[in-house]
């Protein structure tokens, strides 16, 4: 998924010692189409600088099923009537609709002095906080991620359910792409999927474990919750 640093214009080249790390800006672009999103995205990591602002992007899918870049069709088990669009992250296929909440991190890694690694934890504990102040215990499980939970009662598998998804990009030092986390949605087209490539891995959402919280405000916590994460050790605040 990573690519070499280069030393072109418009690259993530690392910034000087002595660079201040510019304020997160969160973008709130409402329900919006996916392909046109995704190539938002392209666009904005191909033409940034060091000097250019990390941003998040909080946002809403019309549905639709994304696959990764190495993803195997396998893993769409029938025809829905859902459009899947190929992609340029990592992981299989996942599903994203109205009522997730979907951020996504446009982080300059060097900058931050992170490595994938740790930006892919900072991100899970993101959700974990988050859900943590909800009322809900979630983790992570090894080799798969994305943040998991248990349901009292239900028959589950050894990860649990899967409430939240995670999949990056890294171009030049810098992501795209992000997390899903499911709030408030019709969980059906799920069912037409292993998800993130895994057989008969149930999901979940936030309103089915009694959280009351709207989409949009669950967005607005869990970008907190990330900023929180991405600034840490660090000196700036969101600009809201």
């Amino acid at each position: 998924m990573t690519s070499p640093v280069a030393t072109l214009p418009g690259s993530c080249n690392p910034p000087s010692p002595a660079a201040a790390t510019p304020a997160i800006v969160l973008r709130r672009l409402g329900r919006a189409e996916y392909e046109p999103t995704w190539q938002a995205m392209q666009a904005f990591t191909a033409g940034r600088d060091a000097a250019t602002p990390d941003e998040l992007w909080l946002v809403e899918h019309p549905p639709v099923f994304t696959l990764g870049q190495a993803g195997k069709a396998e893993h769409l088990l029938r025809d829905v009537g859902i459009a899947t669009v190929k992609i340029d992250r990592g992981g299989q296929v996942t599903y994203h609709g109205p009522g997730q909440v979907v951020i996504y991190t446009l982080i300059d890694l060097h900058r931050r002095g992170l490595k994938v690694r740790e930006l892919v934890s900072r991100i899970e504990q993101a959700v974990i906080d988050l859900l943590a102040e909800l009322g809900i215990a979630a983790r992570r499980e090894d080799g798969a991620p994305g943040v998991y939970v248990d349901i009292p009662g239900a028959v589950l598998g050894p990860m649990g359910a899967k409430i939240a998804a995670l999949g990056l990009r890294i171009r030049n030092g810098c992501s795209y792409h992000g997390v899903s986390l499911n709030v408030a949605m019709d969980l059906a087209p799920f069912a037409a999927i292993n998800p993130c490539g895994y057989e008969g891995l149930a999901v979940t959402q936030t309103s089915d474990l009694g959280v009351s919280l709207s989409p949009p405000e669950v967005a607005e916590a869990l970008a907190r919750h990330l900023v929180a994460q991405l600034e840490r050790g660090g000196r700036s605040t969101p600009d809201l």
